[in-house]
This record gives C-alpha cells, sequence and structure tokens, in this order.
C-alpha cells in the first residue's frame, strides 16, 4: 500500500545497491538453521528485540518489528510446514521498504528471519502477494522509482520466486519490472495480488476508475472523489510477459464509497464463494463476496463490508490486509494497525490472524485465528453476576493490560451493555466497549411485519470500541469510536473475546464481527474492567480472564 510522504522518503540519493548486509544460503533445512545462528542481521534482531522490550507501549503476543517500524504486511502463506509473514520494513541503515519476514508454526509465535526481498532495480519493495506452487513461492509486488514519494509513477509489478525451505533466497523475474508503470490507458499498476488457474497466473492492481464526468481526467490514486476502487486484471503464461485485460470486478461499487481506491488486493475462494480484500486510503481495509465468473474472467460482487468502521486507518486503526486460505475453505487474513503516539524507533503493529469463512450467502463469519491458547497463563473464572440497570459492577478481582478476556451476558432487556476495560480505579482513564442491541440497520431480507417486534428483530446490533477516554497524555491521537454493525438472533447472548495487548484492543464479537484500534493509557494503574447495563437489567453468564505469554 503506498504511504503518504514520510521521512521513509526523504533520501532519493541512495544507491540501488541496498546498504543491508545479506547472505546467501544454504538449501538443506539444517545447514539453513546453523546458517542463522551465526547471521549478523539475526544477532542484531535479537539485541534490538531485548532494548524495545521495555517500552510500555510495546505489544506482548502481537507481532512487531524486530528493528524499526512496518507497514503493510505482504505475501502471508504456508510453505513446507511453516507459515510465512512478510511485511514491509524499514532498515535502520537503508531505511527504503525491503520485505521483513518471519516464520511460524501456529499463526501466533512468530520468529525473525532476514530480510527476504531488497530493492534493486527498484528504489523501494511496496506492498504484494504470494503465490504458493508445488516447488516454488512465487512474490508478486510494486516497485517503485528513484526518490518516488507516493509512488506517482512507480517502476512497476515485480515478481520474484524462492524454492528453499525457509524461503531466504529470492530470485527476481527478468531483473525488472514485468508490469512496467508507464501505461497511457488509465490502468494502475501497483499493489497486485496473484493467483493461477488452468495454467495460467492472473494478477490484479489496485486503482480507481472515473465515476461520472465531475472528475479530471487524468489518473489519480488520492484525494478524487469523483472516482471509485477498481482493480484490473492481468494475465500471463511464464510471469515474464503479462496482457491487460479489464477492470475485474462488476457490482463493488455498491459496496464502497466514491474516493476508494483498491489498494492491496488479496483474491481468495471462501467456501464455494469467493472473496476480494482490499483497503482504501481514504476509509480503510473492506471485503468483497461473490461469485468468480471464469467464462468471462470477472468477480461478480453480490455484497461487502468493512474491516475499520472510522475515518481511514489513521491515527490508531487497522490497515492494509495480507491472506491467504486456510487449506479447509476459509481464509486467514492480519492487518497492520496505524499508531497514535510517537514511540522510540517502532510504530506500527500486526493485527492477531482472522479466520474468515461463510456465515451464509453474502455473510462473512470472522473469529481469531492460530494457537491463541497456547499464550494463556493465570486464569481467573467469574460466574453468573447479575448486572443491575445504570450501575457499573467494577470486577475487583479481573484486571491486566495483557490479558485475554472471555465473556458470555444475557442483555435481557437492555438496550445497551458496557465493558470497560484499562479502567483506573477513579475512571480518569478507561476503553470503552459498547454493545447497542437491535439498534443498527433494519436488514429486508430479515425483516417479516412493521409491528415495533419484528422490526427491532430484523435489525443489526452495534458493537463499539470507544478510546475517547483511553489516555491522559498530551501526545496520543484521539480517534473517534469504531462502530461495526453485527447480528444476533432474538435469544442470543452477547458473547465477546477482548484481547488487551499494552496499546492495541481488539474486540470479536460472537464469531461475526470485530473492531480494533490502538490506546495509549498513561497510568500505571488503568489495568481494572468493569460491567454495566444501561435502562434495564442484564446478566453475565460467565467470564474468563488470562493473562497472555510473550509470543517472542
Amino acid at each position: 500500500m503506498h504511504r503518504f510522504a514520510k521521512d521513509k522518503y526523504t533520501n532519493t540519493q541512495m544507491p540501488k545497491t541496498s546498504k543491508v548486509p545479506r547472505l546467501s544460503y544454504a538449501i538443506p533445512l539444517e545447514e539453513q538453521r546453523e546458517q542463522l545462528k551465526a547471521d549478523g542481521l539475526m544477532l542484531r534482531f535479537a539485541a534490538s528485540r531485548r532494548h524495545l522490550s521495555t517500552d510500555s507501549y510495546r505489544p506482548r503476543y502481537h507481532f512487531v518489528s524486530p528493528e524499526s517500524t512496518l507497514n503493510d504486511p505482504n505475501g502471508l502463506c504456508f510453505w513446507q510446514g511453516r507459515w510465512h509473514l512478510f511485511y514491509q520494513a524499514y532498515p535502520p541503515e537503508d531505511p527504503r521498504q525491503h520485505w521483513g519476514h518471519a516464520i511460524s508454526d501456529d499463526l501466533i509465535h512468530w520468529s525473525d528471519l532476514p530480510y527476504a526481498i531488497y530493492p534493486d532495480p527498484e528504489y523501494a519493495c511496496f506492498s504484494g502477494s504470494t503465490l504458493v506452487e508445488d516447488n516454488r513461492v512465487i512474490a508478486m509486488y510494486h516497485g517503485t522509482e528513484d526518490g518516488d514519494r507516493v509512488a506517482r509513477s512507480g517502476y512497476g509489478n515485480m515478481v520474484a520466486v524462492s524454492s528453499d525451505p525457509f524461503l531466504l533466497d529470492w530470485e527476481k523475474v527478468t531483473g525488472k519490472a514485468v508490469i512496467p508503470d508507464n501505461r497511457t490507458d488509465g490502468v494502475t499498476v501497483f499493489d497486485p495480488c496473484i493467483w493461477k488457474r488452468d495454467g495460467m497466473y492472473y494478477s490484479l492492481s489496485g486503482g480507481m476508475l472515473p465515476c461520472g464526468t465531475a472528475g479530471r481526467s487524468e489518473r489519480r490514486l488520492f484525494l478524487q472523489h469523483s472516482r471509485k476502487a477498481a482493480h484490473f486484471l492481468f494475465r500471463s503464461q511464464d510471469l515474464k510477459t503479462w496482457e491487460y485485460l479489464h477492470p475485474f470486478v462488476e457490482g463493488g461499487d455498491l459496496f464502497s464509497l466514491l474516493g476508494d481506491d483498491g489498494a492491496c488486493p488479496y483474491f481468495w475462494p471462501l467456501g464455494d464463494r469467493h472473496v476480494l480484500l482490499f483497503t482504501s486510503h481514504m476509509s480503510g481495509p473492506k471485503y468483497l463476496l461473490g461469485d468468480y465468473d471464469t467464462a468471462r474472467d470477472k468477480f461478480v460482487a453480490t455484497s461487502g463490508g468493512r474491516f475499520a468502521f472510522g475515518a481511514g486507518c489513521n491515527p490508531g486503526g487497522i490497515n492494509a490486509p495480507s491472506a491467504t486460505p486456510d487449506g479447509q475453505g476459509g481464509v486467514f487474513v492480519l492487518f497492520n494497525v496505524s499508531s497514535a503516539k510517537p514511540t522510540e524507533s517502532w510504530n506500527q503493529i500486526m493485527s492477531l490472524p482472522r479466520r474468515l469463512s461463510l456465515l451464509s450467502k453474502d455473510e462473512i463469519a470472522m473469529e481469531p485465528a492460530g494457537d491463541i491458547a497456547s499464550l494463556r497463563a493465570d486464569h481467573s473464572h467469574l460466574g453468573a453476576l447479575a448486572l443491575p440497570a445504570n450501575q457499573e459492577i467494577v470486577l475487583t478481582s479481573v484486571q491486566g493490560n495483557v490479558v485475554e478476556i472471555s465473556a458470555e451476558i444475557d442483555p435481557q432487556n437492555a438496550p445497551l451493555i458496557e465493558m470497560n476495560v484499562l479502567r483506573s480505579p477513579g475512571k480518569e482513564e478507561f476503553t470503552r466497549i459498547a454493545f447497542y442491541r437491535q439498534r443498527g440497520c433494519v436488514n429486508w431480507d430479515r425483516f417479516t411485519s412493521w409491528k415495533a417486534e419484528q422490526w427491532f428483530g430484523a435489525c443489526d446490533s452495534l458493537i463499539t470500541l470507544d478510546s475517547s477516554y483511553s489516555s491522559v497524555l498530551p501526545d496520543v491521537l484521539s480517534r473517534a469510536p469504531e462502530t461495526a454493525p453485527v447480528y444476533l438472533k432474538p435469544d442470543e447472548p452477547l458473547q465477546l473475546r477482548v484481547f488487551i495487548d499494552k496499546s492495541i484492543v481488539e474486540v470479536f464479537v460472537n464469531g461475526r464481527q470485530c473492531v480494533a484500534l490502538r490506546v495509549y493509557p498513561g497510568r500505571t494503574d488503568s489495568v481494572g474492567v468493569s460491567l454495566r447495563a444501561q435502562g434495564s437489567d442484564a446478566a453475565l453468564l460467565a467470564l474468563d480472564v488470562w493473562q497472555m505469554k510473550s509470543i517472542y
């Protein structure tokens, strides 16, 4: 994903050859393991992690770059028994985007590996994706021109391949852009994804198309509200020569906004349908659900939704996705999460991985993925507890800022249920989680009658994550509350899984929705938890809290 101008781009005289050390590796797995033990980058990463571990806002069980900051996740994939995460990294001695690299056995515990893809001949390695074949992994990504601050005329889409056990050595196909970004037909070339069908490779590039006549005719990536998100389809037999076909999506503009662009696309099967994940520089990450018309090479979208529910990703919101099939009909996805406070030599982090699956033809289920249970340590349990109307109940036996909370609540007739986390004893700081039962938009597919009971029964509920009072610090950037729709059946209890990790809160609701943002409590005693039912009584059925171990 392209970023607005930052200090990472200020040096436009960087050499094409990266200043970051790079070794060549043997092919056998055990020899690679031995080489990694002595690799200077690995020793440097370990020392940097030790140094930064004392930062009070640095997460313990969300992935963070070992040194410097990070940006988009890229190319999540499964290769020879391990999960691989790539990401835009900024090495301190050469702060152009390289592809950082980490591996995991369980999508939760990540081990650092050396930088994977280095810039040359391109100036910087921007976002892209991977495709796993039987004997190799293909990475397709966007390479930019020298000194290009916001990729206005980038070098083009690049292809690199690797086949060694840890994906340490990469060879760039043709040694230059396979889809140059010098087109004159209005087709943009950036942030590609790649898949294979019937012996042919297919690739999407993100971009925008005109919408109506109000806009200017030239291509623009940003700030053009008379344009809409588009994804341009290319095809190749050999990864070297690519043929442009056409815009790929039909009906997608019904589920996005004017001014969206289609950055960081990921296109994969989801059950018996397909999903297209992407992000908009204007309004954040989204998805389209639909059917792949292979006869016409078109994706026909029939529904869509958002992963972020504020004004874009900044400050403190989730950003670009990286996704891969889970091998069981679902899709794993994770996001980078923007910062909302200056930190020492690092800022963005990764979300927990999520598993997406089909809930119904046009609905997606969403749950935390990976072996989260392996992180659980000290456990506290609360049984049934009455929640009298309009009384905040402080759970004195529950506290922490590196925890998982699992709660089941019967809202009964209460229109609003609140859980406050990271709460200081005097409530000077708190992060508010609010559930508004049946207060969202009506879903006409569920609508049966204009009677009030049936009307509200057809409405979505709303989940809100509010950081308005999370911090008393003056350098924390405020963010409007995230409010997302989620449907609960009339007698279905509210089930919350809340993950708190120093400076991030993620809230999963009944396996169907998630809201997440960054928070920065300024007080060391902001570790409490409370519950409240507004207007009418409710009941806590059960609550479990685990203190969480570090993934490093």
